[in-house]
């Protein structure tokens, strides 16, 4: 069963990128995706850093991408908890 955690992937990988400790984003994304039912392996994983929404109160906001290793699309439903913000 996973963790609940009140804080979403994006927002916690966010934080990593702002206290510079980007190093361990890879380890929690691995982590996360352990927790719902995948197999780290089976991807890549890349972040991008964007300028965050006008009005949210951050400076920048990591997006989380995901690609399939054997070349499938990802899970749609996997793809919506990466990308959800709050």
């Amino acid at each position: 069963m996973p963790r609940y955690n009140p804080y979403t992937l994006q927002m916690q990988i966010t934080r990593m990128f702002e206290q510079g400790q980007s190093f361990f984003a890879l380890t929690k994304v691995q982590e996360w995706l352990r927790d719902h039912s995948q197999d780290p392996t089976d991807y890549e994983i890349s972040f991008h850093q964007k300028p965050a929404p006008p009005g949210s109160g951050k400076v920048l906001v990591v997006e989380v991408e995901l690609h399939r290793r054997d070349g499938q699309p990802v899970d749609k439903w996997l793809l919506q908890e990466v990308r959800r913000q709050s």
